[in-house]
């Protein structure tokens, strides 16, 4: 965080001595005094929040990089090379994608909401945890990353929430709001986005609707009144309804019968001497193949000492180029991770240790210990090697 309160000096010390169109934009170093503020009192727990942590990259990439070109735009300053100095500690465009996709990772993972995700409240956060909201622009954003990557279901959830909230008026920026000025996005962009997603999903009524909303706002709207009458046309020669395929209720319910056959215990592994007075809780999390869960075998303190000793080391994943062998980043992988060996401190080998215990396996066999940073949050695992 100490480059971003930095800049905000520098942005505060160049601005006065600047026409007035550019001291205007003075506000954006405030708005970002407040981010920094917020942010170092408990980086931690500010960047845990996976809302914070997208509009924190948004600011620092896109909205810097609107001011950047303002402020470019008079060459006759020594500011400017300060300016770009500051700007390589800052997110890029692809750390920005990355958390966009994140957070709709996180969308379908726990089943969220868009509503209550937008919100910023979320399961399993404490009252006290730092939270932003996500602006329409924010979510018009996330539906235009989904968009990039041709993933029109999450593209229409984005787009969908990012409409009603400017219909709503459009939620408040919370106090560490640091958006430049910029063009407001409009309804129109919005509902040009949603009737594609949604045809391009089988959805013919539902894009036909989207396109007539489109012209009622703007009638000369070239491609929307192409568009209305190919799905028109479509429409017309189409089956019945009932086209529209999958909705997010029936996505991802892999469950079946299985499913009343899945319980919870205490568990001893046959009575292990250091858990036949305190077993741990095991959870089945699938019967075929037998997937177990074990809770609340890790202290806090402990989980601390682990991301302790991973910090220094994490690096971002790679995958193997398969014409030159090489190891590189890769889109899709926007983790980081590293390893820690039970001979690097006594917590790693406690921690092996009860895992070999727990469940019996050996894990002289298995890969060390492996911390991954996925972007919002940390976890621990331990990958068995057969």
């Amino acid at each position: 965080m100490e480059p971003t309160t930095q800049a905000g000096i520098r942005i505060r010390f160049f601005f006065p001595k600047c026409p007035l169109a550019l001291r205007v934009n003075c506000r954006w170093a405030d708005r970002l005094d407040i981010l920094s503020a917020v942010a170092t009192e408990d980086p931690e727990a500010f960047l845990g929040h996976p809302v914070n942590a997208f509009k924190l990259m948004k600011r620092l990439n896109t909205e810097w990089g609107e001011l950047e070109s303002l402020v470019l735009s008079d060459t006759s300053h020594a500011f400017i090379s300060n300016l770009t100095i500051r700007r390589q500690h800052f997110p890029n465009d692809e750390d920005q994608s990355g958390a966009a996709k994140a957070l709709t990772r996180l969308l379908d993972t726990y089943r969220l909401d868009t509503d209550s995700f937008s919100s910023g409240e979320l399961p399993g956060l404490s009252q006290s945890s730092p939270r932003s909201s996500l602006s329409v622009s924010d979510c018009f954003d996330l539906g235009k990353v989904a968009y990039s990557e041709a993933d029109y279901y999450h593209t229409e959830l984005w787009m969908t929430q990012a409409l009603k909230q400017l219909d709503a008026g459009g939620p408040g920026e919370d106090q560490a709001s640091v958006a430049v000025d910029a063009v407001a996005v409009d309804a129109v962009t919005i509902l040009d986005y949603l009737s594609f997603s949604v045809y391009q999903q089988g959805a013919l009524e539902a894009a036909l609707d989207f396109t007539r909303r489109l012209l009622a706002l703007d009638p000369v709207h070239q491609r929307a009144n192409g568009n209305l009458k190919y799905f028109e046309f479509q429409l017309a020669k189409r089956r019945p309804a009932g086209e529209r395929g999958e909705t997010r209720g029936e996505r991802g319910e892999t469950r079946g019968e299985g499913q009343s056959r899945l319980f919870c215990r205490y568990y001893d592994n046959n009575r292990h001497p250091m858990y036949v007075i305190g077993p741990v809780k095991q959870e089945d999390e699938w019967d075929r193949p037998l997937i177990l869960r074990y809770h609340d075998i890790v202290s806090d303190t402990e989980i601390e000492r682990v991301k302790e000793l991973a910090k220094p080391r994490l690096r971002r994943a790679t995958i193997s180029n398969p014409v030159t062998g090489v190891l590189e980043p890769a889109h899709y992988r926007i983790s980081k991770s590293a390893w820690l060996g039970a001979f690097e401190h006594p917590v790693v080998d406690r921690i092996n240790q009860r895992i070999e215990d727990i469940t019996g396996l050996d894990v002289s066999t298995a890969e060390e210990l492996q911390v991954k940073l996925t972007g919002t949050f940390i976890h621990i695992k331990n990958t068995q090697k057969h």
